[in-house]
């Protein structure tokens, strides 16, 4: 395992949902070898929009040697079908799950019936219960708060209930600014949260879609980047240059401060995610 300073990579893919998209998702996951990764994980869609696609996806991935995650979302689910699915992933030898609430899916009003779960504390919950400590559980956590939250030590307080349901560890929603991640961390640890929380890492490469993703999961992107993205228009070649210098720089400032490991969001694309690896280990 590729490790600087002790501290290990992992990446997370997202189903692909055609022959070319699977192409490149191999291909992509076949450069990304190269950093060893400690694990990599794949996502999980609202709605049944991509959760056949997630289990094909960790057998596909499994099958290139890699140890390969699902998430599971427990929204739109009963816990019949979320027990059923921790048990495919056991007999597949799957060990670890990244436990998440998930986004409502399309036209569902509330989270369901008396069945359905609501909140990632109680699918942390129902998989100690159902699979014991089959499963390494990985959990979200949100150093700059969960954009539904009531408020900073609200969110704190119910990420430290998934802690103490059974979570093993935590990874963060990406960020752009490393004292957000360090105060998070702080705080949790006063609270009494001990497992690791690897920092959440997201490759800068195209400003419109980096804005839409950070309003839709609440990451703030600090003025002076969103300013210089906005200055390049359409001149992709110097926003991958400037994202690379950038977060390669805050990766550089988290490893040095121990972080556990950095949890990269590949968007099924090598190329960033390996330019920032290069920075790192160069």
């Amino acid at each position: 395992m590729t490790k600087l300073s002790g501290q290990a990579f992992s990446l997370e893919f997202f189903p692909p949902r055609d022959d070319a998209a699977q192409t490149r998702l191999t291909e992509s996951a076949q450069a990304l070898a190269a950093i060893n990764p400690g694990y990599v994980s794949v996502t999980f869609g609202a709605g049944g929009t991509t959760r056949e696609g997630t289990m094909e996806t960790v057998r596909h991935l499994k099958s290139m040697g890699f140890d390969a995650a699902p998430h599971l979302s427990c929204i739109g689910s009963t816990r019949q079908q979320l027990r059923d699915l921790l048990d495919q992933y056991k007999a597949a030898g799957v060990r670890r799950i990244v436990a998440l609430r998930g986004d409502l899916p399309s036209g569902m009003g509330a989270a369901g019936g008396s069945d359905m779960l609501r909140y990632a504390v109680e699918l942390v919950q129902l998989i100690r219960e159902h699979s014991g400590d089959w499963f390494h559980i990985e959990v979200a956590a949100y150093p700059e708060m969960h954009p539904q939250a009531a408020g900073p030590q609200a969110d704190l307080r119910h990420f430290a209930q998934k802690i103490q349901a059974g979570a093993s560890s935590a990874i963060t929603q990406y960020f752009y600014n490393a004292d957000a991640y360090f105060d998070f961390v702080d705080r949790a640890q006063m609270l009494g949260v001990a497992v690791p929380i690897v920092p959440g890492i997201m490759p800068i490469t195209n400003y419109s879609q980096l804005m839409r993703f950070s309003e839709m999961c609440g990451a703030e992107i600090p003025r002076w980047i969103r300013l210089r993205l906005a200055e390049f228009g359409d001149d992709r070649e110097s926003i991958r240059a400037f994202g690379t210098d950038v977060v390669t720089e805050m990766c550089q400032t988290l490893l040095e401060n121990q972080v556990p490991g950095l949890h990269f969001y590949t968007l099924n694309n090598a190329a960033a995610t390996m330019a920032i690896w290069r920075g790192l280990s160069g």
